[in-house]
């Protein structure tokens, strides 16, 4: 059965089948491309870049590339330009892999003068926080639920929901709708609101404005009021028969119909055909004096020119469909906002490298704050814009030659050095490289291209650096297999023998030349924004870390205990750029917080467990949050019962039995059971406890108040410390901790030799450490 399967995975038949399938794949997503600017889509990306059978293919073809290396024995001196050709494959599939699943970018704009140390992601989300009224010691607590990433199209069901709460009063976000390329306009509406539209002149072209009845908005810093007697303002009033404005302003206006009647038309008018027209139709405007408006007649005062066309309309203000070939960069996702038996629809504008404003909801008592967009991903280092350079073709206004950026890299204050970055003139610094990707109409601004992709991209040229050489010793080498179908060819007589060889001939170098410009740099999954900004400095938790715990008898550091409990859940030592020091007392900081952090890991084989989670297929990691239904029931029950009941489960049963035990282990260090910090005063069997078991002990007196109190002092100090940057305080408080558990605990305690030694082979990591080194040495060897 081996052998059979072998000999499937290394044939040449099944080179031939994916290359086929690879190639039908790109020309199908080239066709749903072809009708947009950028490439791929999300449409394209959902149906093929991104789906399971086409990552399945480059698999197939990595795993087939390997076993002919062994089936042909391409390791043997005389076949080493075929070997190269095999291994520069190998590279380039495996950096498009670490290029999708590593490797992000993003755009970055700076204004000339302006520092910048931020830049947007390309991957779209949906953010969320919930405010409401309730407190712990009287602040007022926010709900952040965790980013959605969005890769929506107007052609996908882009279905989603995201179930959250606030102080477990639930609340759900449902996608409703989706439209793609809006502008923010008037939709009008009999049962709406009344609008007034107020047409300003600004840079040459028209700008529609809307100002609702009774409110006051403001056109380029001068205030415009409907309705609404407003100080300083152009006043705007309405009437049966007429309107009326006044202004502070001197000013005069023009009738367009008189100009019209008279064989002129305004938006031809420039110079001096302008100051013409002006001095034999222009009528004065008297500030502070209230006239009629004259609709359809172009205003001019405090600097600002506009007409109002028509009467006030009914209807609303929100986005609108605009078509192809204008572009707005702007989409609009429509969500449903349900708590408490209410609900609320809301249209949130944004989009790719857009960072909206948040749209309040208020719903049930509660404040939802909603946004779609880029997030800001944050660099470890600044870009200072000092100029911006763009250089014209003679004789043009916008045909451009060339256009550089001239910056300043920052890495500290006495650390910095000047780079100019322009075409195929890329800035590399620190992982991250920049290219020189648009600029501001007004010149005034560049737009940089990010890319963190250092890994993926080296490995990938190394692919390609092969590739090249390896194609150019095949052509030349007698020991390849193009020179044995050569020798081939001339003993084949036969016609039809001939004709199939050469098309083998002729199949095979296309096999040679298989494309990845599939690939798709899409970001490592989100490392959840309040987890990362709520986070305890390294050396405060490192601290933290040396505090002792009582583990199953077994005395030992935090950190060890909190690497074991990490990898017990995750499967890794860390969650993003925190170490398991940080994890852990953020855990035990804020509980409330990780109850949505996707941390479990699932099996990836069981999609069924993703199927009663409600996750989706891809995701590999699950929260508490995901394993709770509506009514806060844990969704496994049912099977568990069923799997724990059966002396030999099958791996479909013990997968649910694992998941249930990381969700065991996950919510008692959540709830604080596990941090067993305290020892018992003269107990015999020097038992340790945690905070919530005090209850259960014989601790009295000062102790007792101690042991109720101290992490409650120290979560305190460790929140100011957190926004202050000064750990003084809850330096001090760990002390007192571990004069405690001295006082009470000596006869068990590690010394302070063994606590360092544990610590440094926990940073050490000696067997992991070798696992790598073995792999290094035998692809060394190989």
């Amino acid at each position: 059965m081996q052998k059979k399967l072998a000999s499937i995975l290394f044939s040449t038949r099944l080179t031939a089948v994916l290359f086929i399938a690879f190639a039908i794949a790109m020309a199908v997503g080239t066709f749903l491309d072809r009708a947009s600017d950028t490439s791929p889509t999300p449409f394209s990306r959902a149906i093929i870049y991104n789906s399971w059978w086409f990552v399945g293919i480059m698999v197939l073809f990595v795993v087939n590339f390997v076993g002919n290396i062994f089936r042909f024995r391409l390791y043997k001196k005389k076949k080493w330009a075929t070997l190269t050709l095999h291994l520069s494959f190998i590279l380039i599939l495996v950096g498009a892999g670490v290029t999708r699943y590593i490797g992000y970018e993003g755009l970055m704009p700076i204004r000339e003068g302006a520092t910048e140390d931020t830049f947007l992601s390309t991957e779209t989300y949906l953010k969320a926080f919930i405010d409401g009224d309730y407190k712990i010691d009287g602040v007022a607590q926010r709900r952040n639920v965790p980013l959605k990433e969005l890769d929506l199209s107007e052609r996908l069901s882009n279905k989603f929901t995201l179930k959250t709460d606030y102080n477990k009063q639930p609340v759900i976000i449902r996608y409703r709708n989706f439209i793609s390329n809006v502008r923010e306009g008037f939709i009008a509406s009999e049962d709406g609101e009344e609008y007034l539209r107020i047409v300003e002149s600004g840079e040459g072209q028209g700008h529609d404005h809307w100002i609702k009845k009774g409110e006051v908005a403001s056109i380029h810093n001068i205030l415009v009021s409907l309705d609404n007697p407003t100080p300083n303002a152009i006043n705007i009033t309405t009437g049966e028969n007429e309107y009326k404005i006044d202004a502070p302003f001197e000013g005069f206006y023009m009738n367009m119909a008189e100009l019209r009647a008279d064989g002129v038309d305004p938006t031809q008018l420039q110079g001096v055909d302008m100051q013409e027209i002006m001095r034999r139709f222009q009528k004065p405007f008297v500030k502070d004096s209230l006239q009629t408006l004259a609709l359809r007649s172009l205003y001019s005062m405090g600097g600002m020119q506009f007409v109002i066309p028509e009467v006030v309309s009914k209807g609303r203000y929100g986005p609108v469909k605009v078509d192809l070939p204008d572009r707005t960069n702007q989409d609009v996702l429509v969500v449903d906002v349900q708590s408490m038996g209410e609900t609320q629809t809301v249209e949130l504008i944004g989009g790719k490298f857009v960072t909206p404003n948040p749209v309040q909801v208020d719903i049930a008592g509660l404040k939802v704050f909603l946004s779609y967009g880029a997030m800001e991903l944050k660099l470890p280092f600044s870009i200072t814009l000092n100029d911006f350079i763009a250089d014209k073709h003679p004789g043009t206004d916008k045909g451009y030659s060339s256009f550089r950026s001239k910056l300043t890299v920052n890495n500290s204050a006495t650390d910095f050095y000047d780079y100019d970055v322009f075409m195929n003139n890329v800035l590399d610094h620190r992982g991250f490289r920049f290219f020189q990707a648009s600029f501001d109409p007004d010149e005034k601004g560049t737009v940089l291209s990010v890319n963190h992709d250092f890994w993926g991209t080296w490995i990938t040229y190394i692919g390609y650096f092969l590739l090249y050489f390896g194609l150019m010793a095949i052509l030349f080498d007698r020991n390849t297999r193009f020179a044995d179908l050569k020798r081939m060819l001339d003993k084949v007589k036969d016609k039809k023998a001939k004709m199939t060889t050469v098309i083998v001939l002729l199949f095979s170098l296309a096999g040679f030349a298989q494309d990845t410009s599939h690939e798709n740099r899409v970001t490592f999954k989100q490392i959840d924004s309040v987890v990362m900004a709520t986070a305890a400095s390294k050396e405060h938790a490192a601290k933290f870390g040396r505090l002792v715990v009582q583990d199953n008898g077994r005395m030992k550091p935090i950190n060890t205990f909190a690497s074991e409990i990490l990898r017990k859940v995750s499967g890794k030592d860390t969650y993003g750029k925190l170490d398991a020091n940080q994890v852990f007392l953020s855990m035990n900081d804020i509980p409330k917080l990780w109850l949505e952090v996707p941390i479990m890991k699932l099996d990836w084989r069981n999609d069924s467990i993703k199927r009663i989670l409600g996750v989706p297929k891809e995701a590999s990691m699950a929260s508490i949050f995901d394993l709770l239904d509506s009514e806060m029931k844990n969704k496994l029950g049912p099977y568990l019962k069923e799997a724990t009941s059966k002396t030999n489960p099958n791996q479909f049963e013990k997968d649910f039995i694992k998941l249930n035990e990381k969700s065991y282990v996950l919510d008692a260090t959540l709830s604080g059971g596990m941090l067993k910090l305290f020892p018992i005063p003269g107990d015999q069997n020097n038992k340790w406890i945690s905070r919530p078991e005090l209850g259960s002990t014989n601790i009295k007196g000062q102790d007792s108040v101690f042991v109720s109190e101290v992490l409650t002092a120290y979560r305190v100090a460790l929140g100011y410390a957190k926004r202050t940057d000064d750990y003084t305080e809850a330096d001090k408080i760990l002390d007192l901790i571990v004069d405690y558990q001295k006082k009470y605990g000596s006869d068990v305690i590690p010394s302070e030799n063994k606590i360092d030694a544990e610590i440094m082979y926990n940073k050490v990591d000696l067997f992991n450490r070798l696992f790598h080194y073995y792999a290094m040495f035998g692809a060394f060897m190989f």
